[in-house]
């Protein structure tokens, strides 16, 4: 749970702390399922693709490369909710979300990746590789951007508040 701290009778969230931890959790969740879609093979690329420039391409195809892999994942997560929760976190709804994890995968896919040699060149990627780490990516960026916007632009305030069942049936007595 996010640091907080109260400011005329609101509870604040510390952005520092609430991006480490949405960082670590969008890196743990959508770098695991990275790694099933790898293995399932809806993807070509390793779940240890972000690390392609600090060690070999072999040693990422092994288990401990996987986990390398993941933790990278994670760092990368943690620097883009960052990013993130700094720059956007009074954006509203899930559309922001989508659009960051879209500009990611581009940036990823398209430009950075090929260029530092952690992806192949667009076009020598299947279909399915692209289409699953695309989906990946909106989802990622979804769940960055929607957890950032929940938590900073009070959207859980506009929902009716339901009485409890136990409160309810005793004041009814």
């Amino acid at each position: 749970m996010a640091k907080q701290r109260q400011r005329d009778g609101k509870q604040v969230t510390n952005p520092w702390w609430f991006a480490l931890q949405l960082g670590f959790f969008a890196g743990l969740i959508w770098g695991g399922i990275h790694g099933v879609f790898y293995f399932m093979r809806f993807t070509k690329i390793i779940p240890g693709f972000l690390a392609e420039p600090f060690f070999k391409h072999a040693y990422l195809k092994t288990m401990p490369g996987y986990f390398i892999g993941w933790l990278f994942f994670i760092i990368f997560s943690i620097l883009a909710a960052l990013i993130y929760t700094m720059l956007l976190r009074k954006l509203k709804g899930p559309w922001p979300g989508l659009a960051y994890g879209a500009l990611w995968w581009a940036v990823l896919f398209l430009l950075a990746g090929p260029v530092l040699h952690m992806t192949p060149p667009f076009r020598q990627l299947n279909f399915n590789t692209h289409f699953s780490e695309f989906c990946l990516y909106l989802l990622w960026g979804l769940f960055i951007g929607y957890t950032a916007a929940m938590e900073y632009t009070d959207e859980r305030d506009r929902e009716p508040r339901k009485p409890l069942l136990g409160r309810e049936s005793a004041s009814q007595e």
